[in-house]
C-alpha cells in the first residue's frame, strides 16, 4: 500500500492505514491545505474550485470527502461529476474558478485514487506551488470557516459536452470533411470516463461508433495505460468491425493511442507527431515536447520550416517551455496532446479531432498515414539501485564521458548521437535510474540500453 506526496498532487492506493495510503483522513488533509492556498493567492469575498473524477469506484466517496472540505473552508465548489482531466481545466477556465481538483490516479490500476491540484488558469501547479501545499498540509494550520460563511456546490454535468463544444469551434477541426470521410472507428474506453466522452465527440463530429469497454464502472477490463501488450482486445474488435482505426485513451483521458485498420499499434509516441503535421500544415510554427519523447517531432517540425524544442519531463514543464518558445502544439510522447488554441493540458478529445481532421484531409488509410512518419524505435528501462548510492554522481559520471556528443542535462542527462538517443533520469520517488533510449530499429534501442545499463552498474559497482 502506498501514499505519494509530490509537488504535481497526492496519489495512492486506498484503504489501510492513515499517512500510508490515501485514506478519507489524508483526502481531507491534502484537500484543506489546497484550499488554504486557493485563498491565499487572491484576496476575495467569494472562491469558486471545480471538482471531477473519473470512474473509478472510490471516485464518488473521494469527490465527496474532498468537496465538503473545501466548502467547510468557505469555498464554493462546482460539481462536475464524472469527467475527464481536460474537462476539468477547460471548465476552470470557462467558470473563471480559482482552481481545479480532478480525483483520478491517470493510468494507475483501480486501487489507486489522487487529487490533481489546477490553478485558476486550469493548469497544473508549478513546483513552488505544490511545496506550498505540502508545508501547509504538514503544518496543520488551516482555519475554517464558520457556519454563515461556509460554501455551497453547484452541480454542472453539461461541461464534457461544453468541452466538446469548444472543440467544435476551433478552426483546424474540419466538421464538414470528417462527415464526408465516413469513418467507422471502436473505442475503448476502458470503463471510466472515456466511455462517455470520446463516444459524444465521434457522434458529434458524424463518426459511426463501435463501444468497447465505455460502462463508466471503474472496473478496468485491462491494464489502463494504452500499451500495445493491453490492448488485444482493441486490435481484435477493429479487424472483425471492419473499422478504419480503433481509438483508446486512459482512465482520465488525457493520454490517446490509435490502432490502425490492420489491428496494428499506430505508435503511442505517434499520436502528437501526426497532430503536429497536420497543425503545422496549417498553422507553422514551434513544437514542444520532452525529452524522453520521439526525434520524429523534431523531424516534422523541421520539414514544416518550425523550430522544436524540448522541455524537461512532466506536463508542466512542458507548458512552460510551449509559452516560452510560443509553440502552436506541444505534449509528450505518451499520446499526450497539448492545443494551446483550446487550453494548455494534455486532451485526448482535442487529438482525436484534430488527428479525424488530418485523415479527412489526407484521404488515406491509418498505416498509409503512419508511413509517411520517420520511423524511429523506443526502449524504456530501468536500474533499481540502493538508496545509499549516489544517483547524481553516477550520472554526472556518465555525462563525463560523453563530453563530445551533444547532451542536454535539464532533467537528468540526455546523449543524442547521430541516428539515436539516451536519457537517464533520476525517479523523484524512489532510487531507479530511468533509461530511455531510441534508434532506427528496435534492435538498435535495445542494444543501446543494454550498453547504458552496463555502464551505469560499472560506475555503481553493482
Amino acid at each position: 500500500m502506498t501514499l505519494i506526496k509530490s509537488i504535481s498532487g497526492i496519489r495512492g492506493t486506498i484503504g489501510g492505514n492513515q499517512g500510508e495510503n490515501l485514506t478519507p483522513i489524508d483526502a481531507v488533509k491534502y484537500a484543506a491545505a489546497y484550499g488554504r492556498w486557493v485563498k491565499e493567492q487572491r484576496i476575495k469575498e467569494d472562491y469558486r474550485v471545480v471538482v471531477g473524477r473519473d470512474a473509478r469506484i472510490s471516485g464518488h466517496m473521494m469527490q465527496q470527502l474532498v468537496m465538503n472540505t473545501l466548502i467547510g473552508l468557505g469555498i464554493d465548489v462546482v460539481d462536475v461529476g464524472l469527467s475527464t482531466t481536460p474537462t476539468v481545466e477547460v471548465a476552470v477556465t470557462l467558470e473563471h474558478a480559482d482552481g481545479g481538483i480532478i480525483l483520478t490516479a491517470s493510468h494507475n490500476p483501480k486501487q489507486w485514487n489522487a487529487l490533481k491540484l489546477l490553478n485558476h488558469n486550469g493548469e497544473f501547479l508549478n513546483a513552488e506551488a505544490g511545496q506550498k501545499i505540502l508545508d501547509i498540509a504538514e503544518s496543520g494550520d488551516i482555519t475554517f470557516a464558520e457556519v454563515d460563511d461556509l460554501g455551497k456546490i453547484h452541480i454542472n454535468e453539461a461541461y464534457i459536452d461544453m468541452h466538446i463544444d469548444e472543440i467544435l469551434d476551433l478552426e483546424l477541426v474540419d466538421i464538414k470533411t470528417i462527415k464526408k470521410a465516413g469513418f467507422k472507428v471502436v473505442v475503448d474506453g476502458v470503463n471510466s470516463t472515456g466511455g462517455i466522452a470520446v463516444p459524444a465527440l465521434l457522434e458529434a463530429l458524424g463518426v459511426q461508433t463501435v463501444k468497447l469497454f465505455c460502462t463508466p464502472n471503474g472496473e478496468f477490463p485491462h491494464d489502463p495505460e494504452p500499451l500495445k501488450e493491453h490492448l488485444t482486445d482493441l486490435m481484435e474488435a477493429v479487424i472483425k468491425e471492419k473499422a478504419h482505426f480503433g481509438i483508446v485513451v486512459d482512465p482520465d483521458v488525457d493520454r490517446l493511442a490509435f490502432v490502425d485498420e490492420n489491428g496494428d499499434m499506430f505508435g503511442e509516441e505517434y499520436t502528437l507527431v501526426a497532430v503536429a503535421d497536420y497543425v503545422l500544415q496549417h498553422k507553422p510554427g514551434n513544437t514542444v515536447s520532452n525529452l524522453s519523447s520521439s526525434r520524429a517531432l523534431c523531424d516534422i517540425t523541421e520539414k514544416h520550416g518550425g523550430s522544436y524544442t524540448a522541455s524537461a519531463v512532466g506536463e508542466v514543464n512542458v507548458v512552460d517551455k510551449m509559452k516560452e518558445t510560443q509553440a502552436v502544439i506541444g505534449g509528450e510522447g505518451n499520446g499526450g496532446i497539448i492545443y494551446p488554441e483550446l487550453h494548455y493540458g494534455r486532451d485526448s478529445l482535442v487529438g482525436i479531432a484534430l488527428f479525424l481532421s488530418h485523415l479527412a484531409h489526407q484521404n488515406s488509410t491509418v498505416s498509409e498515414l503512419r508511413a509517411t512518419y520517420p520511423s524511429y524505435y523506443m526502449s524504456k528501462n530501468k536500474i533499481e539501485l540502493t538508496p545509499q548510492l549516489d544517483v547524481d554522481a553516477i550520472l554526472e559520471s556518465i555525462e563525463a564521458k560523453y563530453t563530445s556528443e551533444e547532451i542536454n542535462t535539464i532533467d537528468g542527462v540526455k546523449i543524442d548521437f547521430a541516428e539515436s538517443w539516451v536519457h537517464l533520469r533520476k525517479s523523484n520517488t524512489e532510487p531507479i535510474i530511468r533509461i530511455y533510449t531510441e534508434a532506427k530499429s528496435q534492435s538498435e534501442a535495445d542494444a543501446l540500453a543494454d550498453r547504458f545499463i552496463t555502464e551505469i552498474k560499472a560506475v555503481a559497482k553493482l
